[in-house]
């Protein structure tokens, strides 16, 4: 874990949103505690959205699986 959060606080420093994605999509594979994943997954949608990530709408599921974010829905048509 100790490597992990070198390299958490290494991207961190260097500004590089997707290795952030990669680093804290890593960190809630590893964690057993539940809220602490989210809070990783939530980290890792936060930059994914920044960097337009390929793992952004993964990273949305996700989090909506957990309960952690509402579905998108999609926009309805304009009335008449």
């Amino acid at each position: 874990m100790k490597d992990l959060e070198a390299a958490l606080l290494a991207a961190h420093a260097a500004g590089d949103a997707a290795a952030l994605v990669s680093i804290y999509q890593e960190a809630a594979a590893l964690t057993e505690d539940g809220d602490a994943a989210a809070f990783m997954l939530t980290h890792a949608h936060i930059f994914a959205l920044e960097c337009d990530h390929p793992d952004t709408a993964k990273l949305r599921a996700a989090l909506v699986a957990l309960g952690r974010e509402s579905p998108l829905h999609p926009p309805q048509p304009p009335k008449r």
